[in-house]
């Protein structure tokens, strides 16, 4: 008998742009997913894009532990400009032993402080928006990109005229600049984790995994 997965549950704190994004999308996903503010009219909002709402002051404890804020897997603070509430509403989730709390942090400052109350995900939203932009816009041959630290990403690359009709054998990337190919992608068809002997095709969609200054260094060389 197949063993029944259970379904995490989500909380998102404060729906602003980047909160209301991140609701509006985990139950897109088929998630179950609290959305919960201060403010009723915005709430109002969300009634079709998150399994349930609530009003509270997520400041209050006693607010928190009335909506069994423990019993979720994952918490996002998105609170706005209260730098106050969001490191506030921060500490108490991990002193109610929320498992993993993901904060939206305004400023370095505002990192720190989240770092020491211990934040289990920190976001930038503008920051990590703007490298990936800056990324897209240095080539054309971006698709798309996950930073996976400061130091590793997947990137979506389109396959250059030097990958055509060779092999991983053939060019040797992964011994040569430190990169795996995760993916091969032509056309509608997707190969996970190609064979060694398999060829590529000038403009197969490639998913490499490798340090940022490798995956540089391959795109300097033509691949």
């Amino acid at each position: 008998m197949r063993k029944k997965i259970k379904k995490q549950q989500y909380a998102v704190i404060g729906l602003g742009r980047f909160g209301g994004s991140v609701c509006r999308q985990l139950y897109n996903d088929g998630n179950e997913v609290l959305a919960i503010d201060k403010d009723l009219a915005t709430l109002e909002g969300y009634t079709e894009y998150a399994t349930q709402v609530t009003q509270i002051d997520t400041t209050d404890e006693k607010a928190l532990r009335s909506i069994g804020i423990s019993n979720f897997d994952h918490v996002v603070v998105a609170i706005g400009e209260d730098i106050q509430a969001s490191i506030l509403t921060t500490l108490l989730l991990k002193d109610l032993g929320v498992a993993k709390v993901h904060v939206k942090a305004q400023n370095h400052y505002h990192h720190q402080v989240l770092q020491r109350i211990g934040a289990d995900h920190i976001i930038h939203p503008e920051v990590d928006t703007g490298r990936k932009l800056a990324r897209h816009l240095s080539t054309d041959r971006v698709v798309d990109s996950i930073e996976l630290s400061k130091d590793y990403s997947i990137v979506e690359l389109i396959a250059t005229p030097k990958w055509d009709h060779k092999s991983l054998l053939d060019l040797n990337v992964r011994q040569t600049f430190g990169i795996t190919i995760l993916a091969i992608k032509r056309q509608e068809e997707l190969t996970i984790a190609p064979e060694p002997e398999t060829p590529f095709v000038t403009g197969d969609v490639l998913t490499v995994l490798g340090r940022n200054k490798d995956i540089q260094l391959l795109q300097a060389e033509g691949f």
